[in-house]
């Protein structure tokens, strides 16, 4: 039986580049297909249909043609629009992040409905939070777990000893906490103070998107911890963190 020409996938638009005069490529991730390029054609001409439905962060119900190279849109139509999150420049750099992640760290149409409904979920939280590096640092956690990158934060990842309340380290190379003893033994550890470990082992062991309160510092910490993690596995500097201070900075 012949493959058919057309698929359809809920899918979250994680970012848009301009082609040509009228077009766009939109990179997307998908439930059913993972992350996904295509183009839109004459989404940027007023007269489109569809460019309402292919903003950014948007939920929507996506209608594929497969094409040579890139796969073309067909039809597109909303399922979560988050409008409140795009108008909301704060919210917006942080949306940002959890879209250049998801992008980073994935690979083009490779199912993983953990990622989809941990980006879906961060999003949802996103949209309702008061504490945004709070949605980071449960995001995170999230989906480095989907994509099999969960830190280890009880056992010391050198020589397996249980972690207590100390001058631990962390080492995104390694992956995960190191003890008092061998901490000092490995030159890209960073130390980990115990707030932050315990904010990080709570939401790693929670389920669900739960509302915690933290000092400012912690946060930072805790966020910066996984930042630097993520930046690892990528090999490369995200860029929205600096958007992110640069908005809350013009803010103060």
């Amino acid at each position: 039986m012949a493959r058919s020409r057309l698929y359809r996938t809920p899918a979250v638009i994680l970012k848009r580049t301009d082609l040509g005069e009228a077009d766009r490529i939109v990179t997307f991730f998908s439930r059913d297909v993972g992350k996904i390029r295509a183009v839109a054609k004459g989404v940027r001409r007023t007269t489109s249909r569809s460019a309402g439905h292919l903003e950014p962060f948007t939920l929507s119900d996506v209608m594929f043609a497969v094409g040579r190279e890139l796969d073309v849109i067909s039809q597109a139509d909303t399922l979560e629009a988050f409008r409140e999150i795009r108008e909301d420049l704060e919210l917006t750099t942080h949306a940002y992040y959890l879209a250049e992640v998801v992008d980073l760290l994935t690979e083009d149409r490779l199912e993983n409905r953990d990622v989809f409904d941990t980006l879906v979920e961060g999003l949802r939280s996103l949209r309702a939070t008061h504490d945004p590096r709070m949605v980071l640092i449960v995001f995170h956690l999230r989906l480095l777990e989907a994509l099999g990158y969960r830190p280890e934060l009880r056992e010391c990842v050198s020589c397996r000893a249980t972690i207590e309340p100390n001058r631990n380290h962390f080492s995104a190379l390694l992956g995960g906490v190191l003890c008092p003893a061998c901490g000092p033994r490995e030159p890209t550890a960073r130390d980990i103070g115990t707030s932050a470990l315990k904010l990080l082992r709570f939401v790693q062991q929670a389920r669900g998107q739960r509302a915690v309160s933290v000092p400012p510092e912690v946060g930072r910490e805790a966020e910066a911890l996984l930042r630097d993690y993520a930046e690892h596995i990528v090999e490369r500097r995200l860029r929205s963190p600096a958007l992110i201070a640069r908005v809350q900075e013009a803010g103060r």
